[in-house]
Order: C-alpha cells, then sequence, then structure tokens
C-alpha cells in the first residue's frame, strides 16, 4: 500500500515538473515571438524612416540641380560674355574705329610741329592701344631742339604730343673755316645753328663745347643759376677746369665766380662788390671775396 503511494506521488511529481517544463517552453516561446516581432516592428520603422529620409534628400537634389531651361540660359550668357570680349579686343587692338586719326603738338615754337610728327611717326589708322607712347617719346626726343616729351592718349582717336624746347644761355661762334654760330641750352647742349650771333647771349669762349665736357657744363650750369639781372650783363663766359669759371659783363669787368656751388650767396656777394670800383671780382670763396685793379 505505501509503495503505491509511493509511486502516485512519483508520478504526480514528475507530471508536474513536466508541466512546469512545458510552462516554461511556451513562455520562452512567447518573448521569443515577441522579441521577434519587435526586431521586425523596428526594422520596418527604420527602413520606413531611411526610406523617408532617402526621398526627402533625393528630391532636395532634385530641387537644387538647376533645370533644363535654366541650364540653357546660363551657357547662353556665358557664351555671350566671351563673344563680347572677343568683340571688344578687337575693337581695341585691331579695328580702325579707334584708330589714331590726328596727332596734336602742344609746346612747340621754335620746332615746327611738322616737324614733331615726322619725327613721331604714328602709322595712320594705327589703333591707339598698339601706338607705342614709349617709343614716340623716345623718337621726338631726338630732335635737337626738344628737352623733354611727354605722350598721351587722347581717347577715342587723338594722340597728344607735348614738348618743352630747349632754351638757349649761351652761343659758341665756330669761326671762319666753322659752320656757324651755335646755341647752347644750360645742360651744355647744342641743339641749333643759326647765320649770326643772337643779341643778348654770352659767347662761350672755350677749347670746344660739347654735352660730354665737364667745363662746358660748369660754365652753362653756373649761367643758368645765376640772376637774370646778372647774366643780361655777361658778354662772355670762359674756363679753364669745373672749378674755375669766370666771365666778362659789358661794363669790361671781369668775375671770377669759381665752381657753381653756393649761387645765391656768390650772387649777393658780388652785388655788393661792383659797386667798388675795380676791374677783376673774385666771389669764387664767397667768405673772402677780393677785388682788384
Amino acid at each position: 500500500m505505501t509503495g503505491t503511494r509511493q509511486r502516485r506521488r512519483s508520478s504526480s511529481a514528475g507530471q508536474a515538473e513536466e508541466e512546469r517544463a512545458a510552462l516554461a517552453r511556451e513562455r520562452r516561446g512567447r518573448r521569443s515571438e515577441e522579441d521577434r516581432r519587435r526586431t521586425r516592428s523596428s526594422k520596418s520603422t527604420g527602413s520606413a524612416k531611411g526610406g523617408a529620409k532617402s526621398r526627402k534628400a533625393r528630391k532636395s537634389a532634385l530641387r537644387s540641380r538647376p533645370t533644363r531651361g535654366k541650364e540653357i540660359r546660363r551657357r547662353w550668357v556665358a557664351l555671350l560674355f566671351v563673344v563680347t570680349l572677343l568683340g571688344l579686343g578687337y575693337l581695341l587692338f585691331f579695328s580702325s574705329v579707334l584708330a589714331v586719326k590726328s596727332v596734336s603738338v602742344f609746346g612747340a615754337k621754335t620746332v615746327p610741329a611738322e616737324q614733331i610728327r615726322t619725327a613721331a611717326a604714328v602709322p595712320p589708322g594705327e589703333p591707339m592701344l598698339r601706338a607705342d607712347v614709349d617709343a614716340i617719346r623716345d623718337k621726338v626726343a631726338e630732335l635737337p631742339g626738344i628737352a623733354t616729351v611727354d605722350v598721351s592718349r587722347s581717347w577715342p582717336t587723338t594722340l597728344e604730343i607735348t614738348v618743352t624746347e630747349r632754351t638757349a644761355i649761351a652761343f659758341f661762334d665756330s669761326g671762319p673755316g666753322g659752320d656757324g654760330v651755335h646755341l647752347v641750352d644750360g645742360g651744355g647742349v647744342v641743339f641749333k645753328t643759326v647765320k649770326t650771333r643772337p643779341a643778348g647771349l654770352p659767347e662761350l669762349k672755350l677749347p670746344k663745347v660739347s654735352v660730354t665736357d665737364p667745363v662746358t657744363r660748369a660754365v652753362t650750369a653756373v649761367l643758368g643759376v645765376i640772376p637774370e639781372t646778372m647774366l643780361k650783363q655777361v658778354t662772355t663766359a670762359t674756363a679753364k677746369t669745373p672749378a674755375s669759371v669766370e666771365f666778362t659783363l659789358s661794363t669790361g669787368k671781369t668775375v671770377r665766380w669759381g665752381d657753381s656751388e653756393d649761387t645765391e650767396r656768390k650772387a649777393k656777394v658780388l652785388a655788393a662788390l661792383l659797386t667798388q670800383p675795380g676791374k677783376v671780382y673774385d666771389v669764387s670763396s664767397p667768405e673772402l671775396p677780393t677785388v682788384t685793379s
């Protein structure tokens, strides 16, 4: 009896264990199914979100992409810009529309304007921008009577040449066997030959007269800086060295000037000395001027 009860109890315990195990498996199955559902749901949601984002990105890209009409208009604008640049370049550098049609000369008094135009040698019909103003300036500057030259463009079709002529400050006579009387400017440049001695200019008494000669440059430099009232009284000027310039006045008096330094001071000292009787007035050292008979 007792064994029968024990077997019944064991059988009941085994069944209960099996039922608990089955219930546990069922619960695990439910959880697994729920997990799988959650996973599928999250994947589906993520896919849906990703798809929505992808669709938005595609729509944004389509909106930012220019339409065919806009692209065509842009190409036409670019083409028109290039054509305009090419046309402008042709107009400025090759067309006769903006070519040189006249050459105006300013500042010429003793040098004929036509001589300046001939020296400039501007090709007729040359485009304004292709005219070499530096070369034109250099060619005009080679004329003996021209000291400075400026060449500029006056649009649309005129070149302007402005010159400063050389001013004679003295002359020298080449003598009976020479080629005439030559005018010299303040820089020692011999720029013109005349037939007769010009009135009111001092004569240079030098072995040679040349812009490359230091003595010539020293004498003309002094004549160029002394006061005009004094210059009008000078009849001849000479020197053996650049520092020994002297000149003779219309009164017959001789002035030993020295070099071209301290011009203003020397002029003041000389003006005071000339009030005293004498024959030679030495202001080469203005601190120690002398007068000799």
